[in-house]
């Protein structure tokens, strides 16, 4: 198991409940959509008792979007940190490690696709800070794994692998997909494809030791 998906079997505190029930319902019905008493309501409080947590709806968004791209980013940090092995299972605990995202957090990513320009200026720029160190840090791996890309293909390659994986909201509805272990199992196939095509050979000219197996 992921220390990801590990930290998720901890019982989340009442201000993470709101957090999340305040996700769900941003995602399903969009930011004006949603008032603070239903959000108080999703998790058994009154609305105005949301005020002992947040300052209101807009202090939930912002620490939404700007907690999972610093989640993102510490993750992929002890990804690189604490990973043994060669590099290539570097990127492989990297692909894991935004696989649990994208499969445990897809009202975050519809999230950050429709209410990213509602941040105030200061935090959408560390949103986007995050992000680019983010991207840098997959870049770095990519390279050690894949040397015969350019870096300017290597980013790209970095970034479409994202696309991909963040698909994750439009896959279909509950229960139209495989089981998750099945789905994580694929799209980690996918993503190690993408990257090796790039490189123009089947298996990249890297060893993949982690790949899982359906």
């Amino acid at each position: 198991m992921s220390t990801h998906a590990a930290a998720r079997t901890q019982a989340p505190t009442r201000r993470e409940q709101i957090l999340r029930e305040a996700a769900r319902l941003f995602a399903e019905r969009g930011f004006h959509g949603v008032g603070v008493d239903e959000i108080g309501a999703a998790v058994g409080i009154s609305g105005p008792g949301l005020y002992r947590h947040f300052a209101g709806k807009d202090a939930m968004l912002a620490e939404l979007l700007v907690g999972i791209s610093g989640r993102l980013l510490a993750g992929g940090k002890r990804c690189v940190t604490g990973a043994a092995g060669p590099p290539a299972a570097v990127l492989d605990s990297l692909i894991e490690g935004h696989i649990d995202f994208a499969l445990d957090d897809r009202s975050l990513i519809t999230l950050h696709d429709r209410e990213l320009d509602r941040l105030r200026d200061s935090d959408r720029k560390l949103v986007r800070q995050l992000q680019r160190q983010y991207v840098e840090l997959w870049v770095e791996v990519v390279r050690e794994v894949y040397p015969g890309l350019a870096e300017s293909e290597v980013r790209a390659c970095v970034h479409a692998v994202f696309g991909l994986l963040n698909s994750t909201p439009h896959l279909g509805r509950p229960g139209a997909l495989p089981g998750r272990a099945a789905t994580a199992a694929l799209l980690h196939r996918l993503a190690r494809g993408a990257f090796a095509a790039a490189s123009g050979s089947a298996d990249g000219g890297a060893p993949d030791p982690l790949s899982p197996k359906v």
